[in-house]
Order: C-alpha cells, then sequence, then structure tokens
C-alpha cells in the first residue's frame, strides 16, 4: 500500500484544520481528494508531502513513515504544486538537471524519457529558456515534465489542469494512464472532477477538515452534487 494517512490531525501554527483524517491510496491506482474551498485539500497535500507537520497522526509511503524516515519517505514522492514554483535564474535545461541529481537519478540515463516529456508538452526547443519567457501554462507544463521525469512511485498533484490549454490536458491524462499501468499511484485534487473521473478508482471527499465520505469513482456523481448543493446555500 502506498500511501496510508492515520488519524491526521494538523493545520498552521496554532489554527487547526484537518482533524482525524484518514485514508490509503493503493498501488497502481488513482484517489481524487475533493470538497469545496477551504475545505482541507491543500492542507492536507501539504502534510503528506512534508511541508507541513502533523499535530497528531501517521503518514506512511510505502512502509517509511514521513516523520521517521523522511528523506526515504520523499525520494518516492513527486509533488506538484498548485502554484508553478521554478527558480529564475536556471533555465529548464538546468530545472532538469538539478531535480534529477537531488533524487540521485543519473541525467544521462533519464534523458531519453525527458526527451520525451518535453515533445509531449512542446518545450523540447526551450531548454535553454529562463522562467521569465514562460506563459502561466508553460510554467505548469515544466512542473508536469519536472516531476514525471522522476519516474515516481507516487504522485501527489494539486490542480493539474490550470493552466493548461485543452491539448495539454489530454497529453496529461494519457500521461496519468501511462504511468498508472507501470505500477504509479496518483493523490490528484481538483474541481475538473469530470475530466479525471474516468482514469480515477477511488475518492475522498473532505468537509471542514475531516474525511465525509470515500467510494468508488463510480460513486463520485451523487458527492459532487451534494458539493454543488452546499456550494448555493453558502451564497
Amino acid at each position: 500500500m502506498p500511501l496510508i494517512v492515520e488519524n491526521l490531525t494538523g493545520g498552521y501554527g496554532q489554527h487547526t484544520v484537518l482533524r482525524d483524517v484518514s485514508f490509503e491510496v493503493p498501488d497502481a491506482s488513482l484517489t481524487i481528494l475533493i470538497g469545496l474551498n477551504g475545505s482541507g485539500k491543500s492542507t492536507t497535500l501539504h502534510h503528506i508531502t512534508g511541508l507541513l507537520a502533523p499535530k497528531h497522526g501517521r503518514i506512511t509511503l510505502n512502509g517509511d513513515e514521513l516523520g521517521i524516515k523522511p528523506i526515504a519517505y520523499k525520494h518516492q514522492l513527486a509533488y506538484i504544486p498548485e502554484q508553478p514554483i521554478l527558480y529564475e535564474e536556471l533555465t529548464l535545461r538546468e530545472h532538469i538537471e538539478a531535480m534529477l541529481s537531488i533524487y540521485g537519478i543519473d541525467v544521462s540515463s533519464r534523458w531519453p524519457e525527458v526527451e520525451r516529456l518535453l515533445k509531449l508538452f512542446r518545450l523540447d526547443n526551450k531548454l535553454n529558456w529562463f522562467p521569465i519567457h514562460f506563459s502561466k501554462g508553460m510554467r505548469q507544463k515544466v512542473m508536469l515534465v519536472l516531476a514525471f521525469a522522476l519516474e515516481a512511485p507516487f504522485y501527489v498533484i494539486d490542480e493539474p489542469f490550470l493552466g493548461l490549454d485543452v491539448r495539454a490536458v489530454q497529453d496529461l491524462l494519457g500521461l496519468i494512464a501511462e504511468r498508472k499501468a507501470a505500477g504509479s499511484a496518483f493523490l490528484i485534487t481538483t474541481h475538473v472532477v469530470e475530466a479525471l473521473q474516468p482514469y480515477a478508482d477511488a475518492f475522498v471527499y473532505l468537509a471542514d477538515g475531516q474525511v465525509k465520505a470515500t467510494g468508488s469513482a463510480e460513486n463520485l456523481a451523487p458527492i459532487v452534487s451534494k458539493m454543488l448543493a452546499e456550494e448555493v446555500a453558502d451564497r
């Protein structure tokens, strides 16, 4: 079992956002994390990626507990945040080389796969570009290339479709399906549930920092309807 979240309670400083959150993400599967704005989705991802430390609870990835073996845990994980994070002084090539080196991956052996990803997202002629020249959509594509170049066992993705054109969305969905078939697991939060649902296996529904429902992706429609009803009621 790649990811096991047990009784996670956490948040920011003294502000508790999550309360007793528990769920699992199996091998070779995709779980959608859904909920209205402020439900705790991004906070959950920040805890799973190690950006925040839990107040209570455990998070393990393939047997490595984040709080005990943080390096072994994080080396299994690739994270794509909602907003792209790039270093303005590094070219695209330097970003890729730095990312692979941090993970202890030989750059030359992985470069054929990198070139495939660059061509897929139409960045292969921009290796010497600096981030200042990239549009928002291109920055998102750079983050996708960096993450998928790792060929990680587990992917955490926060709102993957923001800034992407229709073609890039389809390319990303195909890549997710490909990596799932190869054994990788995914935890993805998105407001574009209908685009991701055909590729999903399960969902976790958060509300007010708690897990309100879990289940198979086939049973997601009534949960989405409930969310929309709650959103309208809050206006």
